[in-house]
């Protein structure tokens, strides 16, 4: 028994050219993409890079020196009519997670809104005196 020639059967077609499509070759970038890797966890790498993102739990004020942002609030208050030039730290609660960050704000204060129990900045910029953990006057 003798091994059959693998080629024979696809003689007759073995020397002829490619098929020409009527359609416009696909670009290489495309092609390349139907087999990339399926994202079988839609969404999981976005959960991952959120878990990771750092916050900071809210710092919590002892009575010494709420009793120092208090003073300084007042003589904030007390110079409104001169714009007061201050730094301000104040933490940002996070809207995604639990915790947040510390932020500071320098500017002249314009007001203070007692309504929305707020510092409001010739800047535009407005901040609640619930969340201020630090109030300096600084000087002109």
């Amino acid at each position: 028994m003798t091994t059959p020639d693998h080629n024979e059967p696809y003689a007759d077609i073995i020397g002829c050219s490619r098929p020409e499509s009527a359609h416009a070759p696909m670009p290489l970038e495309d092609r390349a993409a139907q087999f990339s890797p399926f994202a079988a966890l839609t969404g999981h790498e976005d959960a991952v890079a959120e878990a990771g993102r750092f916050v900071e739990a809210r710092p919590a004020l002892g009575d010494a020196e709420r009793d120092e942002l208090d003073r300084t609030l007042a003589a904030v208050r007390a110079q409104l009519r001169d714009q007061p030039h201050v730094l301000v730290t104040w933490f940002e609660a996070d809207p995604a997670k639990e915790g947040g960050l510390c932020q500071m704000h320098e500017g002249r204060v314009r007001t203070v809104d007692e309504l929305a129990n707020a510092l409001v900045f010739a800047d535009g910029a407005r901040i609640s005196l619930d969340d201020v953990l630090a109030l300096r006057i600084l000087p002109l």
